[in-house]
């Protein structure tokens, strides 16, 4: 696989609580530069960054984001004001409590109030893998197919660990038809971001692949 195609299924990321515009600036144009899926930034810059790209590039970003917790009235008000703002694509965070708490119905319940509010706008649920059981995972995967999203995704890359290669492979094994995932934090290489992507993974959630094209120290998400 070329760098090319992998770069196809990069959601280029700028998360960091600090992030300026000229940050985000600057990752977007690597992003039209270099031909990603997206560019993933925070709520706020979502409408300057449309007006910037012009087009050129989809805007992801993310809700209820870092710990999920938010009332799904909450999340619904961020998911229609990012779409308001220009977004095209939603990484919503699931209520994690909720999971061990084994609230199911208002997980599945959330899911699908968010997907009615993205319409034909790409949703992609978040499940945070490093704080859930297997067993979790695997009903993750169900509620996430049930509730009707997109994608279902492995972290937020600001918890206790990114995507795993085990992950992926128990999420392409679970999942329901037409449910893709995401692979997010911690991707460091080349061969990993390949890897992800053979295991079933269509899109990765990083900011270091673009890092690595360029030569620069390949630190951050």
């Amino acid at each position: 696989m070329d760098v090319k195609e992998i770069l196809k299924h990069v959601d280029h990321t700028l998360l960091l609580q600090t992030a300026t515009w000229e940050e985000i600036k600057q990752i977007c144009d690597d992003a039209v530069k270099y031909g990603t899926a997206s560019v993933c930034i925070p709520p706020s810059y979502v409408k300057q960054a449309g007006e910037y790209v012009q087009g050129k590039m989809a805007i992801c970003t993310v809700i209820g984001f870092p710990n999920g917790y938010m009332t799904t009235k909450t999340k619904e008000f961020e998911t229609r004001d990012a779409i308001a703002n220009g977004a095209s694509e939603i990484d919503m965070v699931v209520n994690i409590g909720w999971m061990k708490d084994r609230k199911y119905e208002l997980i599945e319940e959330e899911i699908r109030t968010l997907k009615g509010a993205c319409g034909e706008k790409l949703l992609k649920v978040i499940i945070e893998t490093c704080l859930l059981t297997r067993e979790e995972k695997i009903k993750m995967c169900e509620l996430v197919t049930r509730g009707g999203a997109d994608y279902i995704k492995t972290s937020t890359g600001f918890s206790t660990a990114g995507a795993t290669f085990e992950d992926v492979q128990l999420f392409a094994e679970h999942v329901g038809e037409g449910v893709k995932i995401k692979a997010a934090g911690g991707i460091a290489s080349m061969e990993d971001a390949e890897k992800f992507l053979t295991l079933g993974a269509d899109r990765l959630g990083t900011s270091r692949i673009i890092k690595l094209v360029k030569k620069e120290e390949a630190s951050g998400y």
